[in-house]
């Protein structure tokens, strides 16, 4: 299809446009046309629909037309044509012709048309047409097809009798066709001896020709046709004296206030919608009627219909109908009755056993008709086997009972908006339903579903949560809901969606509504959000999915929302974490290799100078190895402790106290506690990590106390490169005197003098 309609095309000829040979239809409505050349269309030559609406056409070349052989609906109204007189005579496959609101004067078809084998309607509505006569219709005759005519709104004065006589037509519409009622009464006797199958009459609103009645409709007593459309029909049932045989009768907008008694023979179909009057229905004993619409009507009077065997639907919605004992009193007689539609009337009383005799009944509509406070119970749908859809939504329902719709097991469709549901009744109320593939619970001020409500529906499709005050949808990812297609949850609270739930929702769903809900658009949402985004093909409504905002700011679409500025505060906040967490291992790292330098620390902020005020309890503290401790304890504790005067010594093995860690023994009892330090260097001094760990917190605290306190003994030679891996030990023997034990007992003597006055020496 091609719509360049409301352009500017004054001339139509060959070059504008392409070639478009596969073009079916062309709509060039308005587009100030006012020539059309022989070859205006050379190039979309295999249309098949041509839309002129609107144009003022003044020329149209004999060939402009002709050449759109596979034409086969052409609209010229509005084009100020004034004749059919046209160039068209090469348009044999041509089914339909609309000519409408110009200023032609017949209805007469050129004698070319005769050939239009396929022809199947005529459209000459709101033309200038008054005279219809004989010779007008001898094309329509000869075309022998079964034409719809359309007339409607042209000034009848005249039809020639004779005029439609032994004419079929499949349709026939003369509404607003006539400038007087006596025009109308003259007319339809002058469409005397048509046969037609639908038969369209009356007018758009009341004016000169006023509301027929009476004997102006004596007319249509000469027509035979078997459907009959009026609008505006009288008051009486005598009115209907002429359409009795008619199988199908609608009737918009009329004045009718009674139907009763009327003698109808073949009628299938009764459509009466609309009425300006309060009517009183009274039907029994059609036995051929098979469909029931009371639609719509300023007032109904029902007592009830009875002995109607072939009636399968009826539909008497929006009637202001007040019914007592209701159902099954007002419908007896009907076994094969199909549906029922008493929705949006004043209000029902329900017997106790209220569809009784309706057994057929696959459609029951009951929605905005309040069913007087009824608290439902248990068998109240007890005799509908094979009902399938229910509407009993804004009904006044109350449930209590958890078993309401046991019985109806086949049912398919359920609607109950509206509707007031206490304690647990919809924990199970659902659990037989096995068929149900649409249900409606909207506006029913729900907050929450629990998963046991969805039990006994494996073949739901639709599920329709609208306007309630749900703030979680964790029941979506319920194994009976996988075959969910449509899901409507709008104008709830809900502010985000977990992202399991939307992991796990239904496969095959399609629609999801989730307008009007106070979305939460904040960056702790984005996963959301950004879901949101990407299936917006499943959301009808995206532009109604709001972010949650105060009452004085603009609204703000979710799909607006700025995502990409979380994403880069998300990146930040990925990388101070990540920072944070190297930070605090290689802080933990740092505070496991220095735990003795960090001891240290403390000791030092919590006042360390003032402590050494204090009396020592050790004139030295031995750090040695273990592998060194028999000459510890031989050598060195022998001619210390026993010597004149008495040294003490501070020895890890003996004076550290128990549970107390070492870090704090070194510290407290060794370091802190003694006047000296006495330092054991051997090779295996060199490979202990404790000795080496001692050896550097024991020079720190030298150094911030600004004097000499280590002493060194060399038990045996070291290698210098060895010294060097422990931190201080290499530059503190080049800077400091030392003693190296040996084996000579004159050279021993010399040791332990030195020693012994090192250690007793008075900083």
């Amino acid at each position: 299809m091609l719509d360049f309609s409301f352009n500017f095309l004054p001339t139509l000829r060959r070059t504008v446009f392409p070639q478009l040979y596969n073009l079916k239809c062309l709509d060039l409505t308005r587009c100030h046309i006012h020539h059309i050349t022989d070859d205006a269309f050379h190039n979309v030559k295999n249309v098949a629909t041509l839309i002129l609406t609107g144009n003022p056409v003044s020329y149209i070349g004999p060939d402009g037309l002709n050449s759109l052989r596979k034409l086969q609906r052409l609209v010229l109204v509005d084009t100020g044509l004034s004749s059919l007189n046209v160039q068209f005579n090469n348009l044999t496959g041509l089914q339909e012709l609309n000519i409408g609101t110009n200023n032609i004067q017949s209805m007469a078809l050129p004698p070319f048309m005769i050939k239009f084998r396929d022809f199947s309607s005529l459209d000459l509505h709101a033309n200038n047409i008054s005279i219809l006569r004989v010779d007008d219709t001898d094309v329509l005759r000869r075309m022998r097809g079964n034409i719809t005519l359309i007339l409607s709104q042209n000034p009848i004065l005249y039809i020639e009798p004779g005029t439609f006589q032994n004419l079929h037509l499949r349709e026939l519409n003369i509404r607003s066709a006539f400038v007087s009622l006596n025009a109308l009464r003259d007319g339809l006797k002058g469409l005397g001896g048509l046969n037609v199958d639908k038969f369209i009459i009356g007018n758009y609103r009341e004016g000169n020709a006023g509301t027929p009645e009476g004997i102006y409709l004596d007319g249509l007593c000469m027509i035979n046709f078997k459907e009959i459309e009026f609008l505006r029909l009288g008051s009486s049932a005598s009115d209907f004296h002429c359409i009795v045989n008619a199988t199908k009768i609608k009737i918009e907008r009329g004045a009718i206030r009674t139907i009763e008694n009327v003698p109808f023979q073949n009628i299938k179909e009764l459509f009466i919608g609309y009425n300006n009057v309060p009517m009183n229905l009274k039907l029994s004993h059609l036995h051929s009627l098979e469909k029931l619409v009371i639609l719509e009507n300023k007032y109904t009077f029902f007592k009830g219909l009875s002995d109607m065997p072939k009636l399968q639907h009826v539909d008497l919605s929006g009637g202001k109908m007040s019914l007592v004992r209701c159902c099954s009193e007002y419908f007896r007689g009907m076994p094969n009755l199909r549906s029922l539609n008493l929705s949006v009337n004043t209000d029902l009383s329900l017997n106790k056993e209220p569809f009784s005799g309706l057994t057929s009944l696959e459609v029951l509509d009951l929605h905005l008709t309040s069913l007087s406070g009824l608290t439902v119970q248990f068998e109240l749908f007890k005799n509908l086997p094979y009902l399938q859809f229910l509407d009993i939504s804004y009904s006044d329902t109350t449930f209590r009972s958890t078993m309401t719709f046991s019985y109806l097991n086949n049912l398919k469709v359920l609607k109950m908006a509206g509707i007031n549901i206490q304690g647990d009744a919809l924990t199970y109320l659902f659990q037989n339903l096995t068929f149900l593939e649409l249900l409606d619970i909207s506006d029913c001020k729900i907050e929450s579903i629990a998963w046991k409500t969805f039990k006994g529906l494996p073949r739901l499709k639709h599920l329709v949560l609208n306007q309630n005050r749900f703030m979680v949808l964790d029941f979506l990812t319920h194994p009976n809901l996988k075959g969910l297609r449509v899901f409507e949850v709008h104008t709830n609270n809900i502010a985000s969606i977990a992202l399991n739930i939307l992991q796990n929702l239904p496969t095959n769903l399609s629609v999801f509504d989730l307008s009007f809900n106070p979305i939460d658009c904040s960056c702790s949402q984005m996963n959301f959000i950004l879901w949101i985004t990407g299936h917006q093909q499943i959301f009808p409504k995206s532009n109604d999915i709001l972010c949650k905002i105060s009452s004085q700011a603009p609204k703000m679409r979710v799909i607006d929302f700025d995502v990409e500025s979380c994403i880069h505060i998300r990146r930040l906040a990925i990388v101070l974490s990540i920072c944070a967490v190297l930070l605090f291992v290689l802080a933990s790292v740092l505070a496991y290799r220095f735990q003795f330098y960090l001891r240290y620390g403390c000791v030092l902020l919590r006042g360390y100078r003032a402590s050494r005020q204090q009396e020592c309890s050790y004139d030295a503290f031995v750090i040695y190895s273990n592998k060194d401790e028999s000459w510890v304890m031989d050598e060195l504790v022998e001619n210390l402790e026993n010597g004149i005067p008495p040294i003490h010594l501070c020895l890890h093995v003996r004076d550290f106290e128990a549970g107390k860690t070492i870090t704090s023994n070194i510290i407290d009892e060794g370091i802190m506690g003694s006047r000296k330090i006495i330092v054991v260097i051997s090779k295996h001094f060199i490979e202990s990590s404790w000795c080496r760990f001692e050896f550097e917190v024991a020079q720190s605290w030298l150094v911030t106390q600004g004097n000499a306190n280590i002493i060194i003994i060399i038990l045996e030679d070291v290698e210098e490169e060895k010294t060097k891996k422990v931190f201080g030990l290499h530059k503190h023997l080049k800077k400091n005197t030392y003693l190296k034990w040996s084996g000579n007992p004159i050279s021993n003597m010399r040791f332990w003098i030195r020693l012994r006055k090192a250690v007793m020496m008075r900083n």
